[in-house]
Order: structure tokens, then C-alpha cells, then sequence
């Protein structure tokens, strides 16, 4: 199976043609045009400093259904003594900052670039990527960030300077999200933090019909209203 060379046209080939690894296609650009296309079909960039744009739809997606999340006791314990403030879209540059340049004992390096920092702020501005900050008084010590579209949220990365704070942001999240009226968050590729939070593995096709049926027609800012009033009763 070829590898696609995108081209100025704002299209991309159907996910079906990606090579076993779920590569799709090289090339192209981080505008938000793009790049809101891309995820509502399924697709997303990740690639290293200095190389070409990456597109990636793996099959199979991980996901987590927001009625199947898995939270421990000992998260349990943690978010009823109300131990840390959890907020929305309140210092996104400072959230994605931390992504990039926090240790991942499994990682050499990051995706995160200077040209999707520039990008994804882009789409902060936008309305479409969102920021989860964990305060610890007026520190920021934990958090995850991004896109909302549609009834998805496509999540992108996270951090945490002090333990479970990224599990704390990304619970109470989730939590905001199912009352919200949203059922999947999408993870991209397993984790063990992931799974251990209820995520799974889903069939690509399943994933795209998901998509199909909520990430196209959706008012996307009144449904994100709706997450951000979530929040505060969850908080």
C-alpha cells in the first residue's frame, strides 16, 4: 500500500488506505482548515522535528466510552477530598508547553514542535482545542489538552508534575463530558495510563461511524458550553 503525498488540495485518501502501521499520507500543512478535516475523519499529524508532516489513522483506534470509565478507589478518595481545582481553557500555551517538555520514560524526544504548538494555538483561538488545567492552589502542577469538534473530543496529550494529577484532570473531564451528552473520547493508540482508566480498542470503521454521526453537523461551541457547565458541577 503507497504512502499518499499530500498536495495543497485540502483532501485526504480514506483512512482504509493506510500502510499496517497506520501511516496515511506525508505532507501538506498545520493549518486549522486541514487539520479540523483530518480529525473529523479519523485522522491526526505526529511527527519529529525536521521531518515532513505525518497523517496517522490507526486501526485499531483506542478509545474511551465516557460510561465506561474506571476510576480507583484511591482516585476515589482523592477527588471527594476536593484536593486539587481543576479548570478549563484557562492557560492553554502553559498546558501544552508542559506536554512537551515533561519526561515520558517511554519516549525519546516529542512531537510537540514548535509549528503545532503554533498550530493547535491557532485552533485554541478558534474554539476547537481545549485545555484541562490542575491547580495545586495557584500552581499549575497537572493537565491535558485537545480538540473539541462536533460531540468529540480528540484527545491529544498530558502532563503531570505532581502524581494522578493528569488521571485527576482528565477523570473529572470525562465526567463532564458524559453529562454533557458525549459518549467517546478519542485516545488514538493505547496506553497502560490509558487503559487503566477504562479506555479500549476499537475497529477503525467502528470509530469512523462514530464520527460520521457526531463530529460533522454538532454546533460544536454550544455542546463545549455545555462540558464547561459539566465541569463546575463536577468540580
Amino acid at each position: 500500500m503507497p504512502i499518499y503525498q499530500l498536495t495543497e488540495d485540502l483532501v485526504f485518501p480514506h483512512p482504509e488506505n493506510t500502510v499496517e502501521d497506520g501511516i496515511l499520507a506525508v505532507g501538506g500543512d498545520l493549518s486549522s482548515e486541514r487539520i479540523i478535516l483530518a480529525y473529523q475523519n479519523g485522522i491526526f499529524p505526529w511527527y519529529n522535528e525536521g521531518d515532513p508532516i505525518i497523517w496517522w489513522s490507526p486501526n485499531p483506534r483506542c478509545v474511551l466510552y465516557t460510561d465506561k470509565l474506571r476510576v480507583s478507589k484511591s482516585m476515589r478518595k482523592l477527588l471527594n477530598r476536593n484536593v486539587f481545582r481543576v479548570t478549563l481553557d484557562q492557560n492553554f500555551e502553559q498546558v501544552m508547553n508542559n506536554c512537551k517538555e515533561i519526561t515520558r520514560h517511554d519516549q525519546v524526544g516529542t512531537w510537540i514542535n514548535k509549528d503545532m504548538q503554533n498550530a493547535y494555538f491557532k485552533l485554541y483561538k478558534l474554539g476547537y482545542a481545549h485545555s484541562v488545567e490542575v491547580w495545586n492552589d495557584t500552581e499549575l502542577v497537572g493537565g491535558l489538552y485537545g480538540l473539541f469538534i462536533g460531540r468529540c473530543f480528540f484527545g491529544e496529550s498530558m502532563f503531570a508534575k505532581v502524581s494522578n494529577t493528569s488521571k485527576y484532570g482528565f477523570i473529572l473531564l470525562v465526567q463532564a463530558l458524559k453529562e454533557a451528552g458525549v459518549e467517546l473520547v478519542d485516545c488514538q493508540t493505547n496506553t497502560p495510563h490509558l487503559l487503566s482508566l477504562g479506555a479500549e480498542e476499537i475497529d477503525r470503521n467502528d470509530f469512523l461511524d462514530y464520527l460520521d454521526n457526531n463530529c460533522f453537523e454538532e454546533d460544536t461551541e454550544a455542546f463545549w458550553a455545555k462540558v464547561v457547565g459539566a465541569l463546575l458541577n463536577c468540580n
